[in-house]
């Protein structure tokens, strides 16, 4: 069974920093395409970044130059280390694994975690 489990979510004021980590089991993610998406209460889910088997990323615009999404694949593990937190980014945080290609949409992903919040007060 493919488990994905978010930690590292917490409270935080804006400006501050968090690292998230997605730890993978039961699936070798060194193929697999990854990715952090986030949902704020009332709103969709949406695309915060991507990386690669390769390890071409993406983001979103609104996190470029703040978020960086890493991978370990030997610790079968994806990271997400979020800067310059913004009150904007209060979210519950997802990772979610694919072999597709299409790493911008949520629906292209196969296996998710449960989720981790990240609150960010002004």
């Amino acid at each position: 069974q493919v488990q994905l489990v978010e930690s590292g979510g917490g409270l935080v004021q804006a400006g501050g920093s968090l690292r998230l980590s997605c730890a993978v089991s039961g699936r070798t993610i060194r193929r697999d395409n990854m990715g952090w998406f986030r949902q704020a209460t009332g709103k969709e889910r949406e695309f915060v970044a991507a990386i690669r088997w390769n390890g071409d990323t993406n983001y979103r615009d609104s996190v470029k130059g703040r978020f960086t999404i890493s991978r370990d694949n030997a610790q079968n593990t994806l990271y997400l280390q979020m800067n310059s937190l913004r009150p904007e980014d209060t979210a519950v945080y997802y990772c979610a694994a694919t072999a597709n290609d299409l790493v911008n949409y949520a629906w292209s992903y196969a296996y998710w975690g449960q989720g981790t919040q990240v609150t960010v007060s002004s």
